[in-house]
C-alpha cells in the first residue's frame, strides 16, 4: 500500500521532469563502459540506479523517476523502524504518519535526481547505528551493512556531516563510548575493511580531481551573501504568509509542526544526556553554518527535524497523561484533541502537496512534459544549443535518434526552443501542445516542400 501510494502521487504530481531531472538524465546517461574514466562520481550509487533504469524502459518520466520512488520506499521503511526503536510504539505510528506525509518527503519521492539519497543514507545509518548500541542479535550483519553505507553514503553530498555528527556523539556520550569498547575488534575491522573497498572509487577520483572535495562538503566557490542566505531560509521555514510552490514547496512545515519542532527541541535541551539529545543537538549544531552557506540543500535538515517533530508529538503525549495520571477518562478524552490535531497534518501534508504542484502556476516553469508528448523516437529532432546536452543524452538510450541543431532530413521534429530561422524550404504540419498555460506549442512537425 505505501510503495502504490508513492508511486501514485509521484506520477501525477507535478507529472513532469525539471531542469534539475533534466540535468540528472545527462549525468547518468556518461555511466558508459567507454567512459569510465570520466564518471562523475558524485552521487554515484544513484547514477547507476537512474542508468539502469533508463536502459531497461527507455527515457520517460517514469523510468527517471523509479530510483527515487524506490529509493524512497526504502527510506519510508527505514523512518517507521527508527521512529520505533527512539520512541514509544503509538508515538512512533503516529510521527511515522506525519513524516511521511510532509510535502517535503512526498517531493523527495517524485524527484528524479539523487536528492533522496542524503535522507536514505543518514535514516539507515542511525537504524543500523542504533542496532549496533542495542546489540540485536544480527550484530555482525549490522556492521557490516552500517560500514558499507557509510562508505556509499560519501558519495553524497553533505553527508559527511551526519557522520561527523555520530563519530562526535560516540566520542562524547559516555554510553557509547562504553558500548564501542565492548565491540569485537576482529568483526568489527572485517566490516570497516568491506566499507574501505566500496571506498575505491572515490578515493580515485579525488586524486584525479581534488576539487570533488568541495562538492561533497558543501563549499561554494564563491562566498554567498549570508543575510541573504539567512533571509531565504527564513521564508523556506516561516514564511506561512508567502507560502510558494516552485521546485520546491515552501514553507517546509506547516506552523503546527513548527510548533511541535520547537517542543521537541524544548525536551531535548532539558533531556540533554539521552543519546538521542546528543546526536540531534550536535548534527544541528553542524548542520547550521552548512545550510547558511547552501541554502538551497536545506532539505538536508528534515531527518533531524523529524526526529524533533517525533519528540514534540511525544512530547504533547506525555504533558497530558501527567495532567491526569489516575483518571482514565480525562486521559482518553484529551486524546480527541490531540488526534485532531495529528490528523490535522497527515491530510495538510497530502493537501498541500497534491494541490499545491497541481494548481501553481508557478509549476509550469520550472516543469514540462515533453517527454510526454515527445513519442516518434525515430527521426531527426531540431534543438536549441542549449537543449543539444539533453537530447543527446537521450540518445544513449533510443539509438535511432538523429539530434541536431539544423535540419537536413525530409520531415524532422523541431522544439519550442529550436532555431525557427533554419527552416527555410519546410513548412509545418502539425504543432504538438501542451496543457501549459504559457508556452503550451513544444514540438513542432515539419515537412521539406523544396
Amino acid at each position: 500500500m505505501l510503495i502504490y501510494s508513492l508511486a501514485t502521487i509521484s506520477l501525477t504530481s507535478p507529472g513532469g521532469i525539471s531542469y534539475a531531472e533534466r540535468q540528472s538524465v545527462v549525468d547518468s546517461s556518461s555511466l558508459q563502459a567507454t567512459n569510465l574514466g570520466g564518471i562523475n562520481v558524485v552521487d554515484l550509487p544513484y547514477r547507476l540506479l537512474q542508468h539502469m533504469s533508463m536502459l531497461t524502459f527507455g527515457v520517460s518520466n517514469f523510468s527517471i523517476k523509479l530510483p527515487s520512488i524506490l529509493i524512497a520506499f526504502v527510506t519510508a521503511i527505514g523512518i517507521i523502524l527508527l521512529l520505533r526503536r527512539w520512541f514509544h510504539r503509538h508515538i512512533a505510528v503516529i510521527a511515522s504518519l506525519v513524516a511521511l506525509t510532509t510535502s517535503e518527503f512526498l517531493f523527495l519521492t517524485q524527484d528524479g535526481t539523487p536528492a533522496i539519497l542524503y535522507l536514505f543514507w543518514t535514516v539507515w545509518l542511525l537504524l543500523f547505528g542504533t542496532y549496533i548500541a542495542k546489540k540485536v542479535k544480527f550484530l555482525f550483519t549490522a556492521k557490516v551493512l552500517f560500514f558499507i553505507g557509510l562508505a556509499l553514503s560519501l558519495y553524497t553530498p553533505l553527508s559527511v556531516y551526519a557522520l561527523l555528527a555520530l563519530a562526535i556523539t560516540a566520542f562524547l556520550h559516555p554510553h557509547l563510548r562504553y558500548l564501542f569498547k565492548q565491540l569485537p575488534k576482529g568483526k568489527l575491522t572485517g566490516a570497516l575493511i568491506v566499507g574501505i573497498v566500496a571506498l575505491v572509487p572515490l578515493v580515485l577520483s579525488i586524486i584525479a580531481k581534488p576539487s570533488i572535495v568541495l562538492t561533497l562538503l558543501g563549499i561554494p566557490q564563491n562566498m554567498p551573501n549570508i543575510w541573504e542566505n539567512i533571509q531565504q531560509l527564513a521564508h523556506t521555514f516561516f514564511g506561512f504568509a508567502s507560502p510558494t510552490v516552485s521546485e520546491i514547496m515552501t514553507p517546509f512545515f506547516g506552523l503546527g509542526s513548527i510548533l511541535l519542532i520547537i517542543m521537541g527541541i524544548s525536551k531535548l535541551i532539558r533531556t540533554s544526556a539521552t543519546t538521542q539529545s546528543y546526536l540531534i543537538l550536535i548534527w544541528s549544531i553542524i548542520l547550521v553554518p552548512v545550510v547558511i552557506l547552501n541554502p538551497d540543500k536545506a532539505l538536508v535538515l528534515l531527518l533531524p527535524l523529524t526526529l524533533l517533530l517525533s519528540t514534540g508529538i511525544d512530547t504533547l503525549f506525555d504533558y497530558w497523561y501527567s495532567l491526569f495520571p489516575k483518571n482514565p477518562y480525562a486521559r482518553i478524552a484529551g486524546l480527541v484533541p490531540i488526534v485532531v490535531l495529528i490528523g490535522t497534518l497527515v491530510w495538510s501534508g497530502f493537501e498541500r502537496y497534491t494541490y499545491g504542484y497541481h494548481y501553481s502556476p508557478d509549476i509550469y516553469s520550472v516543469y514540462t512534459d515533453d517527454l510526454k508528448l515527445f513519442k516518434d523516437r525515430n527521426v531527426q529532432i531540431v534543438v536549441s544549443p542549449g537543449e543539444q546536452e539533453f537530447y543527446r543524452a537521450l540518445r544513449t538510450y533510443h539509438h535511432d535518434l538523429n539530434v541536431q541543431t539544423a535540419p537536413y532530413a525530409s520531415e524532422v521534429v523541431a522544439t519550442h526552443d529550436s532555431d525557427k530561422t533554419k527552416f527555410d524550404g519546410y513548412t509545418i504540419e502539425k504543432i504538438i501542445t501542451s496543457s501549459s498555460s504559457s508556452d503550451s506549442d513544444r514540438f513542432y512537425i515539419y515537412k521539406k516542400t523544396q
